[in-house]
C-alpha cells in the first residue's frame, strides 16, 4: 500500500501529531507492547487524531543500554509492515542505525527519525539513498550517559548551531526533506528544557526547517510537579502544556503518547487563532 506523504507543515494551522509507538521492553513510560498489539495500537492512535506513527525498537531513555541491530529490526519491521498493510498514513522509524532504517523503509516506513542526527557511520549516505524525510535531533552524549551533568554556556544557541551544522551536512549529501528536533530531555536539565521550549519559534526561524518537539511524559514535568512520578499516568497535563507551547512557537510537529487528549487540546487552541 503506497503511503501518503506528509505535506509541509502549515504553521497557521498548528503542528502535526506524531503518535509514539514503542515496541521495546524498557521504554520509560510505555514499553512492553507485544508485536501483536503494536499495530492495533498504532491504528488506534491514527483514529484518535495522529497524523503519523513513530515506531521505535530501541529505548533512548536516560541510562538505556544499546540494542543489537538484529534485535531492533526484529522488533520494528513486522510492526511497520502490519501498519502499512492496514493504512496509507505516514509511518516513521525511530532508529540510530542505517541498516534498521533501510529495513524499515523497505517495510513501508516513510520517514527516518534519528535521535543521533545521522552521525552514525554511513547514515548520511543511507538517508540520501532512501529519498525519505529525516528528523535530525540534538542529543548531548549518548542515552547511557546523557543525563550525567549536562552543561551548556548557552543551550539555545548551542543546540541551534548543532542543528544548523547537521542540516548543512545533510544538504551537502543531497537530502532535502529535513526536520529538526532540539531534543527535549536528551542531555538537558530542567532549565535547559524550559529554555528550548520557550525558544521554539527562534529554532524555527534560525534553522529554517520545520521543528519537531518531543516533550511528552518527559522527566522535566516531574521536576516541576513532584506528584508526577508515574510517567505513564501523571504527566498528561504537563505533556499537553508542552505541546501547546510548541504550537504557539510554530512547531511543525509534536511527538506524543496521548494522542486523543493532545488532538483535543490543539483543536481548542486552533479555535482561538
Amino acid at each position: 500500500m503506497t503511503p501518503i506523504a506528509l505535506p509541509p507543515p502549515k504553521l497557521a494551522g498548528g503542528p502535526y501529531i506524531m503518535g509514539i509507538l514503542n515496541v521495546t521492553p524498557d521504554s520509560f513510560s510505555d514499553g512492553g507492547v507485544s508485536e501483536g498489539a503494536a499495530a492495533p495500537r498504532g491504528l488506534a492512535m491514527l483514529e484518535a487524531g495522529a497524523d503519523i506513527i513513530d515506531v521505535g525498537g530501541e529505548s533512548t531513555r536516560p541510562g538505556a543500554a544499546p540494542v543489537e541491530e538484529r534485535e531492533e529490526m526484529a522488533r520494528v519491521v513486522p510492526v511497520i509492515a502490519a501498519l502499512r498493510a492496514a493504512t496509507r498514513a505516514p509511518i516513521s522509524v525511530d532508529t540510530m542505525k542505517p541498516s534498521v532504517a533501510i529495513a524499515a523503509i523497505s517495510a513501508g516506513a516513510s520517514m527516518w527519525n534519528d535521535v543521533n542526527a545521522l552521525r552514525a557511520p554511513g547514515a548520511l549516505e543511507t538517508a540520501a539513498s532512501l529519498h525519505r524525510p529525516v528528523v535530525l535531533m540534538h542529543m548531548q552524549g549518548e542515552p547511557r550517559s546523557m543525563q550525567a551533568e549536562p552543561r551548556y554556556d548557552d543551550v539555545v544557541a548551542e543546540v541551534i548551531a548543532f542543528l544548523q551544522a547537521r542540516v548543512r551536512a545533510a544538504e551537502e549529501r543531497g537530502i532535502e526533506d529535513i526536520w529538526v528536533d532540539p531534543g527535549i530531555g536528551f542531555g538537558k536539565t530542567l532549565e535547559h528544557n524550559l529554555a528550548l521550549l520557550r525558544a521554539t519559534a527562534r529554532i524555527v526561524e534560525e534553522t529554517r526547517k520545520p521543528v519537531l518537539i518531543g516533550a511528552s511524559r518527559k522527566r522535566f514535568i516531574q521536576a516541576l510537579d513532584e506528584r508526577a512520578k508515574d510517567a505513564g499516568k501523571s504527566r498528561l497535563g504537563g505533556s499537553i502544556a508542552a505541546a501547546l507551547i510548541a504550537a504557539h512557537g510554530n512547531a511543525g510537529m509534536v511527538r506524543v503518547h496521548d494522542v486523543a487528549e493532545t488532538a483535543q487540546a490543539l483543536k481548542v487552541w486552533r479555535a482561538t487563532l
